[in-house]
């Protein structure tokens, strides 16, 4: 090589290198900016992270501090605008890619009232302090006390929510009264809870044993006024405002384009939960040739059952055979855990990585069981001695059947979210930000997934426990149609709801349950199918391509080892991947 050619290489180096190092700098201030940022809004968030001081607060949630951060979320995006990310590393474009989609996430968001509507029918700022009661752990004085300061503000938080929805009555921006008996539901079954205190006061279980006892008689005492002079006068007082004041003139449509600016926010909801560029209509077509695909699969299942009847009649078989229920909640735990020691048992053989987190089975709090749904994954936080909670719902046993169950621990345990949010968690050289990231079409998607995966592990061992899988499938394409239709469509909640009784054998209550959660939360419904769709398309695509070369285990890890993404990132992750194995 002569020195002319050493020389230009060496120029070229740095005239790509160095601007894309400059480049990379600069996202990383940004990121910088943006987490530090987020902890100083966010108490809960960075309580979670150390922050002793942060455990004491509630989020702020009056006007002048959301618009306060919805103008700081705008500066943060015009910087990121700023920066050239055509030459960045690979890891440094994911990283940019991520933050573009949640400070645009943040900035569709801010041009809807969601403050006016901080609840859903099973969840939302009524239901904080009992989740935080049930994983926070003091381990010192100092976290105690900020658990008694933070019991100590519910008040005020309860009151900026209370502010946010009497400006929401205001503006035409209610939740539909159904929901709202929901959460009226849920306050009454909180506040008759025997108990209510023991509850608020669980954090206190892991004050250390050597600490004096005079130490934690007084605190103990403070503890006990917080909840007493507190708590229950904020949730008793919150109760009688959603009586007296917001269910009343709450509306009794359902559809969120019957609000001022609803249409065009759940298109953005829409983009949103898929990270796609789908409209509420091409969504709706999706949805309806799931349907179709998924019930002609049934009935090949009903067929091989051996069953002699119609399809309805299946149905209601499968939903009124005591054989297909447990009697007490202990034994529908016990099929469940029995059911999650098996897909454990299975994991090695489709995955190279698994994580160290892990995760138990636990029933849902009966406090607000009757509105949640089947089943929840709670995660875990190794950092705070904490594993993965896969929560069921023992709450009604006739409408919870054991068919169901394989599908339902697949997606909620492993390989579903467990598996992949505690992998996201255990990311390494990551931003802390993408460790917390959930995109519902990569997380749900990915559940989804896992119950189809359930075949190959032999999870599904007999007919009915294959229909269920296939009702689970069947009722995330329902979700495609039913969020569409009452939220772009104008349907009825009977209307809605007729997808699901006609094609599932989805229970009556979990029905019901279902679809008050499309209509208090729009648009969360669509990602799962979605994402699952994307997933296998790229599974197959890959195969083709690699043929005798695919690796499965590979393949499934691969998918995983960024954490959550959208679904263009996915495709063009899975291209390259296909590209270096080939």
């Amino acid at each position: 090589m002569t020195k002319r050619h050493l020389l230009t290489l060496i120029a070229a180096f740095f005239w790509l290198g160095g601007p894309a190092m400059a480049q990379e700098e600069k996202l990383n201030l940004l990121i910088g900016d943006v987490r530090a940022f987020d902890l100083r809004e966010n108490p809960v968030l960075a309580g979670r992270e150390g922050d002793v001081a942060a455990l004491s607060r509630w989020p702020d949630v009056r006007p002048h501090a959301r618009h306060r951060r919805a103008a700081i979320n705008e500066r943060f995006a015009k910087r990121l605008a700023a920066i050239n990310t055509s030459h960045l590393a690979a890891g440094a474009k994911v990283n940019a890619d991520l933050l573009d989609f949640v400070l645009h996430d943040r900035l569709a968001r801010a041009q809807f009232d969601e403050a006016a509507m901080p609840f859903t029918n099973d969840s939302g700022f009524h239901t904080d302090a009992g989740y935080l009661a049930r994983s926070t752990r003091a381990t010192n004085i100092q976290e105690a006390e900020a658990w008694i300061a933070r019991l100590n503000a519910l008040p005020t938080y309860f009151e900026q929510n209370m502010d946010n929805l009497r400006a929401g009555i205001d503006e035409g921006i209610t939740q539909p009264q159904l929901v709202v008996d929901a959460v009226i539901a849920t306050l009454k079954t909180t506040l008759a809870d025997q108990e209510f205190a023991k509850g608020f006061a669980a954090p206190f279980s892991t004050l250390p044993a050597g600490m004096a006892d005079a130490e934690k008689t007084a605190l103990q005492d403070r503890l006990n006024a917080a909840i007493t002079d507190k708590v229950r006068p904020a949730y008793e007082n919150l109760l009688q405002f959603f009586e007296d004041e917001y269910r009343p003139v709450a509306r009794t449509s359902i559809g969120i384009a019957d609000v001022p600016g609803g249409a065009a926010y759940y298109a953005d909801l829409v983009k949103i939960f898929t990270t796609t560029d789908m409209t509420p209509a091409q969504v709706h077509d999706l949805g309806r040739s799931e349907v179709a695909r998924i019930r002609k699969e049934m009935e090949k299942v009903i067929l091989k059952s051996g069953f002699e009847g119609t399809f309805a009649e299946f149905l209601n078989f499968l939903r009124t055979d005591p054989q297909f229920y447990a009697k007490t909640p202990d034994e529908l735990l016990r099929h469940a855990a029995w059911i999650a020691k098996k897909a454990d048992d299975q994991m090695p053989k489709m995955f190279n990585h698994l994580p160290r987190l892990p995760y138990g089975v636990r029933p849902v709090p009966a406090a607000i069981a009757p509105h949640y749904t089947t089943a929840r994954y709670w995660p875990g936080d190794a950092r705070n001695h904490r594993a993965g909670g896969y929560m069921v719902n023992t709450y009604a046993l006739d409408q919870r059947p054991l068919y169901e169950l394989p599908a339902l621990t697949l997606h909620e345990a492993v390989p579903g979210h467990h598996h992949q949010i505690a992998l996201a968690q255990e990311l390494k050289n990551v931003p802390a930000f993408r460790k917390d990231l959930y995109l519902t079409a990569f997380g749900e998607g990915w559940g989804l997934y896992a119950e189809k995966l359930g075949l190959e592990m032999g999870m599904y061992t007999t007919p009915y426990e294959n229909f269920g899988r296939l009702t689970y499938e069947m009722w995330r394409a329902c979700r495609l149609v039913m969020d569409t239709g009452i939220h772009a469509m104008g349907w009825s909640r009977d209307q809605a709801m007729k997808c699901l009784q006609d094609n599932s054998a989805l229970s009556l209550h979990n029905i019901e349950t279902e679809t008050d959660r499309y209509i208090a939360w729009p648009g969360q419904a669509l990602g799962y199918k979605i994402g699952e769709l994307t997933i296998l398309r790229l599974r197959k695509k890959a195969k083709d391509a690699l043929g005798e070369n695919f690796d499965l285990r590979a393949f499934h890890d691969e998918v995983l080892s960024d954490g959550s993404i959208t679904m263009a990132m996915l495709e063009a992750k899975i291209d390259r991947w296909i590209a270096a194995r080939r």
